[in-house]
C-alpha cells in the first residue's frame, strides 16, 4: 500500500490549474513558453520582412496567448499582466522596435486587442454562440435571454438574465453564467 499525496497543480488539455483556481501557474507556463518562442524568432528577425515576422508571431505566440483564454475571465489585471507583457514584446519584435518603445500604436497597426480585451471578446463570443445556437448544450444551458411579458421598446434589445440565486464563494463572480450576462448587458 502506498499513499497518494495531492498535487498542487493539474494539467488538462494544456491548461495548468491550481487548487485555488488562480491560474497563476498557467499564466506563468504560457509566458515562459512564449518568451522562449520570442527569443528564437528574435534570432532570425533580421532575415524576415515585417509581414513574415507578423505571420510567425501570430501563429506561434499569439495563438498560445489566445488558447483557452476565456478561463482567465474575471481574473485581476495583475494576473494577466505577464501575458500583456508578452504581447507587447511580440508587437515590438514584429516592428523591430527597442525594448522600451510605446506599444499602443504597434498593437493598433497590427489590429491586436490587448489581452484583457481578448479575454472579454472570447467570453462574449461564447455567450453569443450559447445564445444563438451553435454552442453545446452544457454551455447554452448557462445562458438565458430576457423575455418581456408585453411588447416594449426595451424588448428589442437582446439582454441576458444573470443567475437569480445568490451564490457564495470567492470564485462566483468569475463563473461564465455570472460574468457573460453582465458583460453582454454592458454592450
Amino acid at each position: 500500500d502506498s499513499l497518494l499525496s495531492p498535487s498542487a497543480t493539474a494539467r488538462n488539455l494544456g491548461v495548468t490549474m491550481d487548487n485555488e483556481l488562480s491560474f497563476f501557474p498557467h499564466v506563468a507556463n504560457v509566458a515562459r513558453s512564449c518568451r522562449f518562442l520570442l527569443y528564437n524568432i528574435r534570432r532570425i528577425r533580421p532575415f524576415l520582412s515585417i509581414q513574415a515576422a507578423q505571420v510567425l508571431v501570430q501563429s506561434l505566440v499569439i495563438s498560445r496567448l489566445d488558447y483557452c483564454n476565456s478561463l482567465l475571465a474575471g481574473l485581476p489585471l495583475n494576473a494577466i499582466r505577464p501575458l500583456q507583457m508578452i504581447q507587447n514584446a511580440a508587437a515590438r519584435l514584429v516592428f523591430n522596435q527597442p525594448k522600451f518603445s510605446h506599444t499602443t500604436p504597434l498593437l493598433r497597426s497590427l489590429h491586436w486587442l490587448p489581452v484583457a480585451a481578448r479575454i472579454r471578446f472570447k467570453t462574449l463570443m461564447l455567450a453569443y454562440k450559447a445564445k444563438n445556437g451553435p454552442a453545446p448544450s452544457y454551455l447554452s444551458d448557462l445562458i438565458t435571454s430576457r423575455t418581456a411579458p408585453r411588447c416594449l421598446r426595451s424588448s428589442s434589445t437582446a439582454r441576458l438574465v444573470p443567475p437569480s440565486l445568490r451564490l457564495r464563494g470567492k470564485y462566483n463572480s468569475r463563473l461564465f453564467s455570472v460574468l457573460a450576462p453582465r458583460w453582454w448587458n454592458e454592450l
